[in-house]
């Protein structure tokens, strides 16, 4: 397992992007809970941020493709808008222990 960060290290509604032995991930917090998803659109196959750890749209409710400004719901990872509509983001497999996001075995997969 990898440990991205402490939970408390991502404040309320927004997001951080980790970079783990050349895998590229980044989770948001939203209404208390963390989703973690491979940082790479499904349209292109780019990393989404605009800038370090800024995946979501100017409202925070999306997760936001900077390159042709396709949006993803934060609780699935479905494009609603853009391009990809219909595909989703990859979830990485995650778990919180004693406050820590780690990423899981399985996560070496991850391409």
């Amino acid at each position: 397992m990898s440990n991205l960060c402490n939970i408390q290290d991502i404040p309320e509604g927004e997001s951080k992007g980790f970079n783990i032995d050349g895998k590229s991930v980044f989770a948001v917090k939203r209404d208390d809970q963390v989703f973690v998803y491979v940082n790479s659109c499904p349209h292109l196959g780019i990393e989404l941020e605009w800038n370090p750890d800024q995946f979501l749209d100017s409202e925070g409710y999306y997760i936001q493709c900077s390159t042709h400004g396709a949006l993803f719901t934060v609780e699935t990872g479905e494009c609603v808008a853009g391009p990809c509509q219909g595909q989703q983001l990859t979830p990485a497999p995650f778990a919180i222990v004693d406050g820590q996001i780690l990423l899981t075995e399985a996560a070496e997969a991850i391409d």
